[in-house]
C-alpha cells in the first residue's frame, strides 16, 4: 500500500487533510508558498490534534507518531517522490490548471493527482496534465478532522485504477467514500448545499423569515445538523458564493445564481465565522 501524500496548500483544507492523513500512517509532506504558511499549517495541526487528545479520541502516543510523520516545505518539487499528491489550493480553475501542469511535469510515473476542489469539473483541471487518467477529485470537508465524508470524483478520464487508489487513501485517512461517475459541476453535495443555500438567502433578503428561523426550520423540519445559513457561514460565504458561481457559469441553471445579498456580503467581507460577521454575528 502506498504511505507516501504530498498536499499542496498549507491552508484550513491543506492542514486538514494533512492531519488526516499523518493519522492515517501515511507520511506526509504540506507544501505551501512560503514559510510562514507553512508554519500557520503545522500550527494548526498540533492544535486541533491537541484537542483530540484532550478529548480521548487520540492517544498522546499516536498523536506523537502522526505529528513526526509530517514535514513541512516550500519546494513544489518535494511532490516528486510522492504516491498521491492533494492539491487543496484556491478554488481557481487557472490556479489549478497551472499548478496541475507543474504536477505533470514534476511527478513520477504512476502517481495519483488529486484535486480538493468543490465545484470545479475534474476534466478542466486534468486537461492541464498529460495524464488525465491519474487525475481524480477528492472532495474532503471542513474541518477535516471532524467530517466523515470524502467525495471522490471521476473526470471524463480518471482510470479504475486512480479511482481505487484514491478511496484506499480517503478510507485509511478515516473518510466514509462516495464517489461521483459524471464529472458534473458541483459534483452531489455543493450542487444540493447550494440550491438550498440560494433559496434560504433568497427567503431572508426578501424578507419572508429571519435567519434564525429558515436555520430552525431546516433543523427541525427536515432534521438537519445545521441550517444552510449557519452552514454557509461556517463554510464562508465567499467559498458557497464562489461554488455557486462556479455551478452557475457550467450549468445556466437559475437555481445555482448567486443571490444578490450572498455577493454584496462578499464584497462587504462578511464572510462568516472567520471575519466574525456573516448572517449571524460571532
Amino acid at each position: 500500500m502506498a504511505r507516501s501524500v504530498a498536499v499542496v496548500g498549507a491552508g484550513l483544507m491543506g492542514s486538514g487533510i494533512a492531519q488526516v492523513a499523518a493519522t492515517g500512517g501515511w507520511d506526509v509532506v504540506l507544501r505551501d508558498l512560503d514559510e510562514s504558511a507553512v508554519a500557520r499549517g503545522r500550527q494548526a495541526i498540533e492544535a486541533s490534534t491537541a484537542k483530540f487528545v484532550e478529548k480521548g479520541r487520540l492517544s498522546e502516543a499516536d498523536r506523537d507518531a502522526a505529528l513526526a510523520r509530517i514535514s513541512t516545505t516550500t519546494d513544489l518539487g518535494a511532490v516528486a517522490d510522492a504516491d498521491i499528491v492533494v492539491e487543496a489550493v484556491f478554488e481557481s480553475v487557472d490556479v489549478k490548471r497551472e499548478l496541475f501542469a507543474e504536477l505533470d511535469r514534476l511527478c513520477r510515473d504512476g502517481a495519483v493527482l488529486a484535486t480538493n476542489t468543490s465545484a470545479i469539473p475534474i476534466t478542466k483541471i486534468a486537461g492541464a496534465t498529460q495524464r488525465p487518467e491519474a487525475v481524480v477529485g477528492t472532495h474532503f470537508f471542513s474541518p477535516v478532522p471532524m467530517m466523515a465524508l470524502c467525495e471522490l470524483v471521476r473526470g471524463l478520464h480518471t482510470s479504475d485504477a486512480t479511482l481505487a487508489a484514491a478511496r484506499e487513501f480517503a478510507e485509511s485517512a478515516g473518510k466514509t467514500c462516495i464517489v461521483v461517475n459524471r464529472d458534473v459541476a458541483g459534483f452531489v453535495t455543493t450542487r444540493l448545499i447550494s440550491a438550498i443555500v440560494v433559496e434560504a438567502v433568497k427567503l431572508y433578503e426578501s424578507g419572508v423569515a429571519s435567519a434564525e428561523d429558515i436555520d430552525t426550520a431546516c433543523k427541525l423540519g427536515f432534521g438537519h445538523a445545521m441550517g444552510p445559513l449557519a452552514t454557509t457561514d461556517l463554510t464562508g460565504v465567499d467559498v458557497l458564493h464562489h461554488a455557486t458561481s462556479n455551478i452557475w457559469d457550467e450549468t445556466a441553471d437559475p437555481k445555482f445564481f448567486p443571490p444578490e445579498l450572498l455577493r454584496r456580503m462578499v464584497d462587504a467581507g462578511e464572510h462568516g465565522r472567520k471575519t466574525g460577521r456573516g448572517f449571524y454575528s460571532y
